[in-house]
């Protein structure tokens, strides 16, 4: 079966831009948020401005009433010279002031209660926006990354087209990639984010009822939501590449990572090297962290183990990865293995193969499984690899 190129061009383009697509949605819910922000200010200019004509008028009809108190007061004391009428035109203009005095007091008081209450929301919709931008600036990361992902493999693709059969596994391999980010993005991030609108709207109706102790209920829920989503976005971020490696190099980041997998799971995995970390290029150290990450994976789905061993050795001209488990095993003559569980060793080989190195397998039913595998060293790194008077030091990382 042929492999056309400019056809898997088509499909990573069409890829990209579903990419590009949902980030522009996430996009829009940021606008929306932003939108909302706009209209409470203005809403909350506009009862400012309320609250400053009732002061005032009350302020006026203080005055009003003051005078008209003492007016009350001078025909009652003066029966002679103020007739009955007199009196109670004085009694009744002194009260009509008095009740408008008192209707705008109450209006005030429900006036200063709203733009307390709009203000409150004003810094709720604020934290919404910021947090949005920040879950935004992390998935065009995620694309960016993907982006980059997508070239290489294009590259790698072309590459590989005149071996048709390894060509076909490869592509096989990135297409399921793919499909597993575009997933994870589709139904993290993305559902995240229009969640996180539905909860604000939730909130903005129960402010409106008054119900302050629902509301901020409602509110720390979303709060809890919007860190989820990021951590989701982080953890795909990681996923695509590992940034730790620049940083810390391989070991510290193989390390965190086992630490992390073994919160999550019953399987006890050690962690050994030997040697002296070679300063490899940065392929290499994706290519072995990517292998015993599949591994892993397939320990922890799969091999139904409790123990697990990940030794990895360096020397001045290749780089070994052992794994063990005590797992269920399989049958190699008869490939027992699940599907997926074979497709995963299988991706693990056709990688050891691009990088000229050796893959072996060996297992048996209920007795386990064990990987070996071998990758040259770069030639230009040779010098700074491992010093004979370390290369028999071991040291070891266990995670409990």
């Amino acid at each position: 079966m042929a492999i056309e190129v400019a056809s898997l061009d088509g499909v990573i383009e069409r890829a990209l831009n579903t990419m590009e697509e949902t980030k522009y949605q996430v996009f829009d819910i940021a606008e929306q948020a932003r939108q909302e922000m706009i209209n409470l200010e203005r809403e909350i200019k506009k009862v400012k401005g309320e609250v400053e004509d009732v002061i005032e008028k009350n302020d006026v009809l203080e005055a009003q009433f003051l005078s008209a108190r003492k007016k009350l007061s001078q025909v009652s004391r003066n029966f002679t010279v103020y007739t009955e009428e007199d009196i109670r035109q004085a009694y009744e203009r002194a009260n009509t002031i008095q009740v408008e005095r008192i209707l705008l007091q109450e209006k005030e008081k429900q006036l200063r209660e709203k733009r307390d209450d709009l203000q409150l929301r004003l810094r709720n919709i604020e934290q919404t926006v910021e947090r949005a931008e920040g879950v935004l600036t992390q998935f065009g990361v995620v694309v960016e990354y993907l982006s980059g992902n997508m070239a290489e493999m294009k590259q790698m693709i072309e590459d590989a087209h005149q071996n048709q059969q390894l060509g076909f596994k490869v592509i096989q391999a990135q297409e399921e990639e793919r499909k597993r980010l575009a997933r994870e993005i589709h139904d993290g991030p993305a559902q995240s984010m229009a969640h996180l609108v539905l909860r604000m709207d939730l909130v903005d109706k129960v402010l409106s009822t008054g119900d302050e102790l629902r509301a901020k209920e409602e509110l720390q829920s979303l709060k809890q939501s919007a860190r989820e989503s990021l951590a989701d976005v982080r953890r795909i971020i990681f996923d695509l590449r590992p940034m730790a490696l620049d940083d810390l190099g391989l070991v510290p980041t193989l390390k965190k990572y086992i630490e992390r997998i073994q919160q999550k799971v019953d399987v006890k995995i050690k962690f050994k090297t030997k040697g002296k970390e070679i300063h490899s290029s940065s392929s290499l150290d994706v290519a072995v962290f990517r292998l015993i990450q599949e591994s892993l994976n397939n320990i922890i789905k799969h091999a139904q183990a409790t123990k697990a061993t990940v030794n990895l050795s360096f020397s001045s001209d290749h780089v070994q990865v052992v794994i063990e488990d005590n797992g269920v095993g399989f049958d190699q003559d008869n490939q027992s293995q699940s599907e997926s569980e074979g497709f995963g060793l299988m991706g693990m080989k056709e990688r050891v193969k691009l990088l000229e190195g050796d893959f072996q397998v060996y297992s048996e039913p209920s007795k386990g499984t064990k990987v070996i595998i071998m990758l040259p060293a770069d030639e230009d790194q040779n010098e700074e690899g491992v010093n004979d008077g370390e290369s028999n030091q071991t040291s070891q990382y266990t995670a409990h």
